[in-house]
C-alpha cells in the first residue's frame, strides 16, 4: 500500500509564512507527480501547485509568486512553501501523488491522497 503523511499546517496571521511537507511511503516504484490541492469552505477543491519527477512546476494564477514547490525524490517528499498568506489561503490543504507501484508482480498507476492539513490565515 501507499501512504502520504502530510505536515506543517497551523494558523498564521496575513503575510506570514508557513510551510507544507508530504512524505510518500510503501511499494512505490516510481512517482510521477506530486501536487498540493485545497479546499475551502462550500468550495470545490482546486489546484496549488504540482511538481513532476524530473521538478517541473506549475501553480495556479492565485497563488504565483506567493508560493513555491519543491520535492526531494531520493525521500519522496514535496514541501510548499507558502509566504505572503492571506486570508483567502484558508483552507484544507491535501497532497496528491500520481506514481507506480508494484504489487503482484505488476506495475499500477494510481492517484493518491494524503488526509489534509488546515490552514487557516487570520489576525
Amino acid at each position: 500500500q501507499v501512504q502520504l503523511m502530510e505536515s506543517g499546517g497551523g494558523l498564521v496571521q496575513p503575510g506570514g509564512s508557513l510551510r507544507l511537507s508530504c512524505a510518500a511511503s510503501g511499494s512505490i516504484f516510481k512517482i510521477n507527480v506530486m501536487g498540493w490541492y485545497r479546499q475551502a469552505p462550500r468550495k470545490q477543491r482546486e489546484l496549488v501547485a504540482t511538481i513532476t519527477s524530473v521538478s517541473r512546476t506549475n501553480y495556479a494564477d492565485s497563488v504565483k509568486g506567493r508560493f513555491t514547490i519543491s520535492g526531494d525524490n531520493a525521500k519522496n517528499t514535496v514541501y510548499l512553501q507558502m509566504d505572503s498568506l492571506k486570508p483567502e489561503d484558508t483552507a484544507v490543504y491535501y497532497c496528491n501523488a500520481n506514481l507506480v507501484r508494484l504489487s503482484g508482480g505488476r506495475y499500477l498507476s494510481n492517484d493518491y491522497w494524503g488526509q489534509g492539513t488546515q490552514v487557516t490565515v487570520s489576525s
